[in-house]
């Protein structure tokens, strides 16, 4: 017997036209184990990317989903290639507890991941995240989900000038990666972890090939410069979002607040006004919903309409949100 979708409110979800953000599904018993899981899914398939579609992010609570293993299997129901972070180009520091499934960033607790796409600052990026929460922190820890169309929407009408300029000139990132992998930074992935390679020439082939710039500096890190990316991106469905990292890497990146063109500029090589950067920092606000994680919930994101980042947290109880991802 076909098991409904039981929807739920939560406080400040965001209204959009006949959708909410984001919506929230919760087990309402009768999906007892992991079996039952993927029949459920299975079952509601077509429903459950209906509603993804029109909302831009899914929370599902309830679940019996508890474990690495568990949620690989939860996530895996739904069949979507998948995208190992191994095949990434982030420079993140992450963990692998399966092939699939990995932490969502290693960065210490008082750390603020800012607003971004997940992975729009290289040529490869995912369409589909999925998030576990498998303990969460004691205060804070919360992961901001923004709309990205709605954001790109208002930007229109507030500084036209300023959209039609991100969308027609995309955008340049600037990336530092280190000789080895530095733990206690958010960004502290080695060039040879983030390029899959064992010397500077494997490196400098697999950069040239993506069409990246790039220079040694004297402490064996590596500087490099991506070829010029979208800022924007059209659907195709008349809706077109504010698909980057401009946020995260002004906000976020070391050094950048204050010199913003050392790591993010438009892809001219021209400056991007501060005033911009501030300007859409702000608007984001309004269309950002904090998604207060309990344990157990798995949340599908679509990582074309929707950024994300991560509150800073506290207390003793270790914050653990686990990844997997999807291409398709």
């Amino acid at each position: 017997m076909k098991t409904a979708i039981n929807y739920a409110e939560v406080p400040h979800q965001l209204q959009c036209g006949d959708s909410v953000f984001p919506r929230v599904i919760v087990n309402d018993g009768s999906v007892t184990n992991l079996s039952e899981c993927e029949r459920w899914i299975n079952d509601n398939i077509d429903v459950l990317e209906g509603a993804l579609k029109s909302s831009g992010a899914i929370l599902f609570r309830g679940f019996p989903v508890n474990s690495a293993e568990t949620f690989d299997t939860f996530s895996n129901a739904f069949a979507y290639p998948n995208f190992t972070y191994k095949e990434s180009l982030s420079n993140a520091v992450r963990i692998n507890f399966t092939e699939r499934v990995f932490t969502a960033n290693e960065a210490p607790k008082e750390v603020e991941i800012y607003l971004h796409h997940e992975m729009a600052q290289t040529p490869i990026s995912p369409s589909k995240i999925f998030f576990f929460c498998k303990s969460a922190a004691n205060e804070g820890g919360a992961t901001p989900l923004c709309r990205s169309d709605m954001l790109f929407a208002e930007l229109l009408k507030r500084a036209p000038e300023v959209a039609q300029e991100f969308a027609s000139k995309g955008l340049k990132y600037t990336t530092h990666m280190p000789a080895e992998d530095d733990l206690r930074s958010g960004q502290g992935r080695s060039w040879m972890s983030t390029l899959s390679v064992e010397s500077k020439e494997q490196a400098e082939h697999k950069l040239a090939e993506l069409k990246y710039s790039w220079k040694w500096m004297p402490d064996g890190s590596l500087k490099a410069t991506t070829p010029v990316l979208p800022a924007v991106v059209d659907l195709g469905n008349g809706v077109k979002v504010f698909y980057n990292q401009l946020i995260a890497a002004y906000m976020g990146w070391k050094g950048v607040k204050e010199n913003p063109a050392s790591a993010i500029t438009f892809g001219d090589g021209s400056h991007i006004p501060v005033a911009a950067l501030e300007l859409v920092t702000s608007i984001a606000e309004q269309f950002t919903f904090d998604l207060p994680w309990q344990d157990g919930d798995v949340a599908l994101v679509d990582n074309y309409m929707a950024m994300h980042g991560r509150k800073p947290y506290s207390g003793e109880r270790k914050r653990e949100v686990l990844v997997a991802l999807a291409m398709n």
